[in-house]
């Protein structure tokens, strides 16, 4: 590793850690605002942990709001499509806000993902990766990322009795073309760049 992929992966780390300890105190109220939302509106606990790749593939839980009902893994796919009848009320806003997402920054904090990265992937499907997608393991996934700014309604794609091989054939494929582009022009400046896009989009 080059002297200057060095810095650049110890600045990017010192602002994950930066970045998630001072959300994670700031939000602390809206976390509890959330986490009552999710109890009253259903049973089941506040926080959902699915299995994710992450860097060399390794295996992480990654943590959000639950958005869905307790048992919603025996009931259906990995992906949500559009008008999914497992999503919750409150799921259904906090998914349009994104918020919830934000228990994410523990993630961040632990070292399992990154502020601004490839979007942690279900296993299943990083199993079908070419060795040119693999590359994407090299680093930590993100909270947010290119593909994610880009893909933002990406429920709303997923329409029809063929949704999930639409996200295989198509969907999925333009993602990562995305990611690996972000990939050769990776910086902390650029990340910095992509965490303001994401916050403009999340207000549109």
């Amino acid at each position: 590793m080059s002297w200057k992929n060095t810095v650049d992966r110890a600045c990017r780390r010192a602002l994950d850690l930066t970045a998630s300890s001072i959300g994670l105190v700031l939000l602390s109220p809206l976390f509890a605002l959330v986490a009552l939302a999710v109890k009253l509106d259903s049973p089941g606990p506040i926080l959902f942990r699915g299995q994710r790749a992450g860097r060399a593939g390794e295996p992480f839980r990654m943590i959000k709001f639950r958005t869905m009902v307790a048992d919603a893994a025996h009931k259906g796919p990995g992906i949500t499509s559009a008008g999914d009848s497992r999503v919750t009320r409150v799921g259904r806003m906090l998914r349009r806000t994104k918020l919830d997402e934000l228990p994410q920054l523990i993630n961040v904090l632990r070292g399992d993902m990154s502020l601004v990265g490839p979007r942690p992937e279900d296993p299943a499907y990083v199993a079908g990766y070419t060795l040119e997608q693999r590359r994407l393991l090299d680093v930590r996934p993100g909270i947010t990322g290119p593909a994610s700014v880009r893909f933002r309604n990406e429920e709303q794609l997923l329409r029809g009795e063929d949704w999930e091989r639409l996200y295989r054939d198509q969907v999925l494929p333009a993602k990562l073309r995305i990611e690996l582009d972000y990939l050769e022009r990776r910086s902390v400046l650029n990340d910095l760049s992509i965490v303001m896009q994401t916050v403009i989009a999340l207000f549109r």
